[in-house]
């Protein structure tokens, strides 16, 4: 896949670029598998915004995904489908009993190929097996942290977590970020690297675009005034006056770690993604 560049007739196609969609394959979703999209605009439970800059965007109808890939039989590829919810591609597949669901799309998957889910599946782009039966040094993605649960881990586009040993029962993965992660090997995880790997690659050109996404625009702390955030006030641009960034709310931001290091899961990190 590369990335279509438009020729400049206005200021925002100038430094535009959309992604070619070579892989796709198939323009209109299954009805059966989509379902309601409500919007939140980033607030929780109790109305409160919890994530900031959201809201707007175009409608959306949600892609019900196949991550736990639980049916032992073989499935015949229909098409690949672009999914608004997500950055990686999709695929309808039709197993032997007429049955339909969607996957996350590995690279080089296309129309007609056959996929399969077990322990005796082969290795080939895919295909979903239990971490055991997988050799090592192959690249994976979809992996589940907990066995049944539905794959959790490596499902954005290009995205790709190599196995690297297996002892005592577990696994050690090697994810995207660079940290290193024990797994359990009953748990599943599929053949291939995700699809739309050039994902990343497309500009988005003008701020119209992002609002489209259900994107809203984010202020810069330090134009703002004194009373609005600490990096605020001053005559012309000023530095930020204090030992690092901060939040509106006083607390360290751009680069402080947030994790628990008594996290439940921190035994099972062999090597963090800072080398640690």
């Amino acid at each position: 896949m590369a990335a279509k560049i438009y020729k400049p007739t206005t200021p925002g196609r100038r430094q535009m670029s959309v992604p070619s969609f070579d892989e796709v394959t198939k323009k209109t979703p299954e009805k059966s598998l989509l379902d309601v999209q409500k919007k939140h605009a980033g607030r929780n439970s109790y109305g409160r915004i919890t994530v900031r800059h959201k809201g707007g965007g175009n409608r959306q109808k949600y892609r019900i995904i196949d991550f736990k890939r639980d049916t032992e039989a073989q499935a015949k590829v229909i098409g690949v489908e672009y999914d608004p919810n997500r950055t990686s591609y999709i695929a309808l597949v039709e197993y032997e009993d007429n049955k339909k669901s969607y996957i996350i799309a590995p690279a080089g998957l296309t129309d007609g190929d056959v996929i399969e889910s077990g322990a005796e599946a082969d290795i080939k782009p895919g295909n979903t097996l239990p971490i055991a039966n997988i050799p090592v040094g192959i690249f994976i993605h979809n992996i589940e942290i907990y066995p049944g649960k539905g794959g959790q881990l490596v499902r954005s586009a290009g995205a790709a977590a190599q196995l690297m040993a297996k002892e005592n029962g577990m696994a050690q993965v090697r994810l995207p970020s660079g940290e290193v992660r024990l797994i359990r090997l009953d748990c599943k995880a599929t053949i291939g690297q995700v699809g739309n790997i050039e994902h990343d690659t497309v500009k988005i050109g003008k701020a119209g675009r992002k609002r489209h996404m259900g994107i809203r625009p984010t202020v810069r702390g330090s134009v703002m005034n004194p009373c609005d955030h600490p990096h605020g006030g001053g005559e012309g641009r000023s530095p930020i006056g204090r030992p690092g960034p901060v939040t509106p709310w006083g607390k360290p931001a751009l680069g402080y770690k947030t994790r628990n290091k008594k996290a439940r899961t921190e035994k099972f990190i062999v090597k963090h993604k800072n080398g640690k």
